[in-house]
């Protein structure tokens, strides 16, 4: 099974721009019930970025940094690691696991197709069982 059929599409991904306050991108992730947001690129040539809450969490605890003042650029894991939407789903969990890594982007040709997350594949699996 590839990437492509188990991940989310980007269509329905949420997106911040990187200029965007932390508060901004903390109120989409609230707002739509997600635990990280997609930091858009800045160019073409450029490369996607990904916030969570842990990101969030480091900028605030660990850094005393000020949710109003800190932009979505300061804090993302930018670029985000990736994996192509043609890998065999089996690769990117070994990575996912090797890395302690929960969310994958899925980027071809320096373009977001979707996202991979632990969820998805443990639901494909929880299927398998049934």
């Amino acid at each position: 099974m590839l990437v492509e059929n188990v991940m989310t599409p980007s269509e329905k991904l949420i997106k911040v721009s990187p200029m965007a306050s932390v508060r901004e991108a903390l109120g989409l992730m609230k707002e739509n019930s997600v635990r990280s947001v997609i930091v858009e690129k800045t160019s073409p040539d450029g490369a996607y970025g990904l916030v969570t809450f842990k990101n969030i969490l480091q900028s605030i605890v660990a850094e005393d940094g000020d949710i109003d003042l800190l932009n979505v650029y300061d804090i993302a894991a930018i670029p985000a690691v990736s994996v192509s939407a043609k890998l065999n789903i089996q690769y990117a969990s070994k990575m996912m696991v090797n890395r302690s890594i929960k969310r994958l982007l899925v980027i071809d040709n320096n373009e977001l197709q979707g996202i991979l997350t632990m969820s998805d594949i443990i639901e494909i699996l929880m299927e398998s069982v049934e």
